[in-house]
């Protein structure tokens, strides 16, 4: 996933980034693969199965497209994963002052 370097990012914070990424991202798929098991217990009806397929056909796209690495705004995504429990401030330690302060205050909300 090496990018090139992006302005405001050094070689380190990027990698940094990647490492905490892929972390909340192993994090989502527990939770899905764990949220499918219960849900695949309850399969019961036809209606049941089409519905259980859609679940993970709208999970798929949410993941995919959340989990898309992009330094482009990875702040935000950053404090979405924070406040969704999926990464700690901890994981990100090494990240510029300003930028683990910004994800700090915007996981705040």
């Amino acid at each position: 996933m090496a990018q090139q370097a992006v302005e405001g990012w050094t070689a380190t914070e990027q990698a940094i980034a990647e490492r905490a990424f892929e972390q909340a991202h192993g994090r989502a798929i527990d939770q899905l693969i764990v949220t499918l098991r219960t849900r695949a217990n309850a399969l019961n009806s036809p209606e049941s199965i089409w519905q259980f397929h859609d679940f993970l056909s709208i999970e798929r796209h949410t993941i995919e497209g959340r989990f898309a690495f992009r330094l482009d705004g990875i702040l935000f995504v950053f404090a979405s994963l924070v406040k969704e429990g999926l990464l700690q401030l901890d994981e990100l330690r090494g990240l510029d002052a300003e930028k683990l302060a910004k994800v700090a205050a915007m996981a705040r909300f």
